[in-house]
């Protein structure tokens, strides 16, 4: 966990400063990754309502000062709803948008224009003992969305609301070169001067798309994606956001922010993240930490990274056979690998299959077992079992499993690395410690998930 000293002073103790270098040394992976990328973050006007803007621009800036290139874009629906209210003006929506009259325009700017202030007074602070002592963030604004008119759709005109057509790029960037925040309103022009009102959602995922962003995040008012037993799904894959909207069974607004990140996801890029606005720090423990506290969408590379299918079983046997034959792996056999194919996750180049796994569940225990992680010799050390062991968790995590397991007599180390912890055959499911061939004296490596 980060270290959170209870005041600004330096850690007084050994355990203290011990736990802080710890931590501190953790995320230098995350920031040497990340140095010059650029973040879309996004969030809706409800955060700015909820009094979450202050410590969402406090980690903005550090987010920032850490190389990390960011683009800010806010929503304002509940400010508009009070503008509405204000002038005893109707809100009218139609599947689920807003119809956007000349009044409405009007709340629209208003809100917009109220919100970007106060983000922008924000951005401002540098008081001693406080984050953003020292920071010294430019913000830039302007007319960098260009927008058209959503028009008439199923016989209701939307008026004054748009969708985004172009973003002036080069100009971002070039603000981006400067050291600046971008900040976006969710308003667009058109080139003919008229003023639209646009979704939040749609900016935010259309600049991220255009700048071809590291990471998209949005701050939201709901906690992520959550299972049938409302647990939180930390990853997701585009094939299972697919399926899951397919389902109809989600919430309007997750349902909106997740089209969103699959979305982007599909236009390459590579994650796009649902984290609330409630937890503190949030935005940090998202980027900083391995599990985060939201919902990742991740982007399919089904050219590399796929599901086995029948056609892969003497591929998938070449794998194994010299494992099996020096001992590392328990012998299978043709038969065995054709009835499990489908627990099967293979990578391949250029139709040449150069690493496998499988993922066995056992859905009473909510565990799963994790067997065959295989590279070939030559592609080791590229990351490649490090990139199915994740698959491997993300299945597992899709399938309502909180725990995977290993059973090894050489690679012990490998895993312990990456998170597992040592244990013993009682801790496995009565179904697998019958199965077990015990005069290999297999070591177990258990990982929560």
């Amino acid at each position: 966990m980060p270290y959170s000293p209870a005041s600004p002073a330096a850690p007084d103790d050994a355990a203290s400063r011990a736990q802080f270098v710890d931590w501190f040394r953790a995320v230098a992976p995350y920031i040497h990754a990340f140095k010059r990328k650029v973040f879309v973050i996004a969030f809706p006007g409800e955060m700015v309502q909820a009094g979450k803007l202050t410590q969402t621009v406090q980690d903005v800036a550090l987010l920032r000062a850490l190389g990390i290139r960011v683009v800010v874009v806010h929503g304002c629906r509940p400010q508009i709803e009070e503008q509405l209210r204000l002038r005893n003006a109707e809100s009218r929506f139609h599947a689920g948008r807003r119809i956007t009259d000349d009044a409405t325009l009007e709340c629209a700017k208003e809100a917009s224009g109220e919100i970007r202030l106060d983000i922008e007074a924000a951005f401002s602070q540098g008081l001693a003992n406080t984050p953003m002592a020292n920071a010294d963030i430019r913000v830039m604004s302007g007319n960098f969305v260009t927008a058209k008119p959503v028009g008439v759709v199923d016989g209701v005109d939307y008026e004054h609301t748009g969708v985004v057509r172009k973003i002036a790029i080069d100009q971002i960037q070039l603000a981006l070169n400067s050291r600046a925040v971008v900040l976006l309103s969710p308003l667009g022009f058109s080139p003919t001067g008229e003023a639209f009102n646009l979704s939040m959602e749609d900016v935010a995922t259309s600049i991220a798309i255009a700048l071809r962003a590291e990471k998209l995040i949005f701050l939201t008012e709901i906690p992520g994606v959550v299972n049938e037993l409302g647990e939180l799904i930390r990853e997701i894959s585009e094939r299972s956001v697919k399926s899951l909207l397919a389902t109809g069974r989600l919430e309007a607004d997750t349902a909106v922010y997740l089209q969103s990140c699959l979305r982007a996801c599909e236009a390459d890029v590579p994650r796009a993240h649902m984290i609330p606005f409630s937890i503190d720090g949030a935005a940090l423990l998202e980027v900083f930490t391995h599990d985060g506290v939201g919902t990742m969408v991740s982007r399919d590379d089904l050219e590399f990274l796929r599901e086995a299918g029948p056609d892969d079983v003497g591929a998938i046997l070449t794998l194994i056979e010299p494992l099996e034959a020096d001992g590392t792996l328990v012998p299978r056999g043709r038969g065995v690998i054709e009835r499990d194919i489908s627990a099967f996750s293979i990578i391949e180049h250029d139709r040449r299959i150069f690493g496998c796994a499988a993922l066995h569940a056992y859905p009473d225990q909510r565990m799963g077992e994790m067997a065959c992680l295989t590279v070939l010799p030559d592609a080791q050390g590229m990351g490649d079992g490090e990139r199915l062991l994740k698959h491997i968790e993300q299945r597992a995590r899709e399938e309502g499993l909180n725990r995977i397991f290993v059973l090894t007599t050489r690679t012990a180390h490998w895993f312990l690395k990456r998170g597992f912890v040592q244990g013993s055959l009682d801790s496995l499911p009565p179904e697998k410690q019958r199965a077990i061939d015990r005069s290999r004296n297999s070591q177990v490596y258990i990982k929560q998930l």
